[in-house]
């Protein structure tokens, strides 16, 4: 049996996604908390590996129960009239986490035929949040929002981020990792600055290589501060060489929000397709 569950986490003390020796990360903690419910060794699989700091809001994984697993799962479903032990189950992972705690299953659900958290995936949204001079600093907003300096112009970065859109090779904008390919298609990139003041970039992409959205924004804020126009952004970017005035700003800003998946009919194929033709490298 394959689960599918949606997951949401405070990134700020998490050591990433991804389990390590010794480190607190957000699949150590979520699969230490499935063990304690279903028993055994859990393995999550995920849409997109986040790093040290990132946030998200729509994160999404898949778990294949053992035999053993299943039988402690279907139980549960005695607990109440009508309780199905697939759904219970995020309900008795936050009961473990803790009522504040900074991770969360927030659905759980039986995942459809061909179904692959990460390599079914067609597209991941991310959102960033950035502060200027022209918003009273919030410390509320502290974890999930960066602060720079000087009043940016939004206008001048929405259009640097539109002029960087479609197919390209993203090296410029990317930490280079061994024999990974930085070929991306960036299906969306915009910029808003909401009601409160707030600059908020939309970024979604196939996929993305390591730290490619943080250094996209690092691009754009300096077109907005003044410091590049949108020609640089797109010469950069076609030189595919990283260069010091594309800063990589802080994790902190950063929220995966969405992964998108297509039709259930069409998910092992696409499956197929992605591991044919990349190994994905998430930011």
């Amino acid at each position: 049996m394959r689960i599918r569950l949606d997951i949401s986490y405070d990134g700020s003390h998490f050591r990433g996604w991804a389990r390590q020796p010794h480190q607190r990360t957000v699949q150590g903690t979520i699969e230490g908390a499935m063990s304690r419910v279903l028993g055994g060794d859990p393995r999550l699989v995920v849409a997109g590996r986040t790093d040290a700091g990132v946030h998200a809001s729509g994160q999404v994984a898949h778990l294949d129960l053992d035999d053993g697993q299943a039988a402690r799962l279907a139980s549960t479903r005695r607990r109440s009239e009508g309780d199905d032990g697939v759904a219970a189950l995020a309900r008795r992972i936050r009961g473990v986490l803790g009522a504040y705690a900074d991770a969360a299953v927030t659905r759980t659900s039986i995942a459809p035929a061909g179904f692959d958290a990460r390599f079914s995936a067609v597209w991941r949204r991310y959102e960033y949040r950035v502060a200027d001079d022209a918003v009273p600093y919030d410390p509320l907003e502290r974890h999930r929002t960066t602060v720079v300096r000087g009043e940016l112009d939004v206008a001048a970065m929405d259009a640097a981020a539109g002029a960087l859109r479609g197919l390209h090779d993203f090296a410029a904008y990317c930490k280079p990792r061994e024999e990974a390919t930085t070929i991306r298609t960036l299906l969306d990139f915009g910029w808003v600055r909401e009601a409160s003041g707030v600059l908020v970039a939309t970024v979604r992409a196939d996929a993305f290589c390591h730290s490619m959205v943080r250094a996209l924004v690092g691009g754009c804020v300096a077109v907005g501060q003044g410091r590049l126009n949108v020609d640089d952004l797109v010469r950069i970017r076609d030189e595919l060489v990283r260069v010091p005035e594309v800063k990589v700003l802080a994790a902190r800003g950063l929220t995966l929000a969405e992964v998108g998946y297509p039709a259930d009919d069409l998910l092992a194929q696409r499956a197929s397709q992605t591991r044919a033709r990349r190994d994905l490298d998430t930011d």
